[in-house]
């Protein structure tokens, strides 16, 4: 299993950071509808089960936003299964080199396959005994580095337009990670290793708000896919 090496920046001005990627020559991976919508919702034991064990099983479905698009999430064009979990030398108490570098990034083992019925899937998680107990979503753009920055190679940049605010995710090589991040503006002091769910009970927290689901307003209260 592929291990997961990735940290988050917190964006404080998307047109800035826009401005950075230009200079760069980072451009859209995919141009003609640059931005995606994820709704996921997670799974887990009544008990928390997957949770304590550091682990997490998701459903993702995808929707690919077209520029000028009106607000809103169209139709799921794809759905993902996904299973994360410590990577096993962790697990064993011998961790990786990665996972080593002064703990500055998320390193997780990860499956994800495509799957074409998300609604069976969760009847059979239901049925199995497993609970879908957090909703979030977010839009997502993904980049990519001119072939000339032999150092990206393997390194993915990907813009979250989420409900608590804009963060940017870089997963590859760790070398990659932090030349990357430097590039950027931030330094390791920035780094991120939370997940979203752990930063959004942090935010409502700060805000004095009641945890539910991480929903864009107009969406709280309905049913994602």
């Amino acid at each position: 299993m592929p291990n997961e090496i990735e940290i988050k920046l917190q964006v404080e001005d998307l047109k800035s950071l826009q401005g950075i990627l230009k200079r760069l020559a980072v451009v859209p991976a995919f141009p003609k509808t640059p931005r995606i919508h994820e709704a996921n919702l997670l799974f887990d034991t009544p008990d928390g089960g997957l949770a304590k064990h550091g682990q997490l099983l998701r459903i993702r479905s995808e929707s690919r936003v077209a520029p000028g698009q009106k607000p809103g999430a169209p139709p799921p064009e794809r759905h993902l299964l996904t299973f994360k979990s410590p990577p096993e030398a962790l697990a064993i108490g011998a961790p990786t080199r990665q996972a080593s570098a002064g703990g500055r990034y998320k390193v997780r083992e990860e499956t994800e396959l495509v799957i074409t019925d998300a609604a069976a899937l969760q009847k059979i998680f239901e049925g199995l005994g497993l609970r879908g107990w957090f909703r979030y979503e977010k839009y997502r753009s993904t980049y990519k580095f001119p072939a000339r920055a032999k150092w990206a190679q393997g390194l993915l940049l990907e813009v979250d337009e989420t409900p608590i605010g804009t963060y940017v995710e870089l997963e590859g090589p760790g070398e990659a990670i932090d030349r990357a991040a430097h590039e950027l503006g931030f330094s390791r002091s920035d780094y991120i290793v939370k997940n979203y769910l752990v930063l959004y009970l942090e935010e409502c927290k700060k805000r004095g708000e009641q945890a539910s689901h991480m929903l864009f307003k107009s969406r709280k209260g309905k049913r994602l896919p």
